[in-house]
């Protein structure tokens, strides 16, 4: 009996999974592995994320620095971002990367595997566009330190995107010289879009509803 062939966009049958929600990838899964203390950015915040953004990326260079299962950084990819450099230290999630790029044609994806903020330092000053912050949240002083680089790595107008488990690491983290665009919660975590502004004394939203739409937001 010949067995039909599995999707190409599609992971291997039984491996934990997210899918892409918008670009020209819309709707491919990303296999993700077994790893502890793994958590891929769920589809809601995402959605949120690239509403902010802007759904076309079209021309803008992204760094995924700390890039787990792939879907801040493919999500990226998928809505027309120029270069995408996704950095990942542990093997299986950095293998699990690179097949995805591969499998899905991304072709303005590079993945890293290493320590970001190694990976961070050894680029040139305003490299970046985008770059997204979401270290394991018990990684002590990574928050700050990759912040450090991102600011850095921005070019004139650029954004960072940081998580933080709750609202008084996310106000502490982006304490130093950022502009707070947006900030919202999708359960217990807390999100926010970032701007370089040293003149600035950054506020965050607080108390945001879990359901809040960008559309509710000021």
């Amino acid at each position: 009996m010949k067995t039909a062939m599995p999707h190409p966009r599609s992971p291997r049958p039984g491996a934990g999974s997210v899918r892409i929600i918008g670009g020209h990838l819309r709707g491919s899964k990303l296999r993700v592995p077994d790893v502890p203390g793994l958590r891929p950015t769920p589809d809601r915040v995402r959605e949120t994320l690239f509403n902010w953004l802007g759904q076309d990326l079209q021309g803008l260079r992204c760094l995924d620095l700390y890039a787990g299962s792939g879907a801040l950084g493919l999500e990226a990819a998928s809505r027309a971002a120029a270069r995408v450099d996704m950095v990942e230290r542990h093997p299986a999630l950095a293998r699990a990367l690179q097949e995805a790029a591969q499998r899905l044609g991304a072709q303005s994806v590079r993945v890293h595997t290493g320590d970001a903020l190694a990976f961070a330092a050894a680029q040139a000053t305003g490299s970046y566009d985008v770059v997204f912050v979401d270290p394991p949240f018990a990684q002590a002083g990574a928050h700050e330190r990759a912040l450090a680089q991102a600011a850095r790595l921005l070019a004139a107008h650029g954004r960072v995107y940081l998580e933080a488990p709750d609202a008084p690491s996310l106000q502490r983290w982006a304490a130093a010289g950022w502009e707070v665009l947006r900030s919202a919660r999708a359960g217990q975590v807390h999100y926010a879009l970032l701007r370089r502004d040293p003149g600035a004394a950054p506020t965050l939203d607080s108390g945001l509803d879990p359901h809040t739409s960008p559309g509710d937001m000021p």
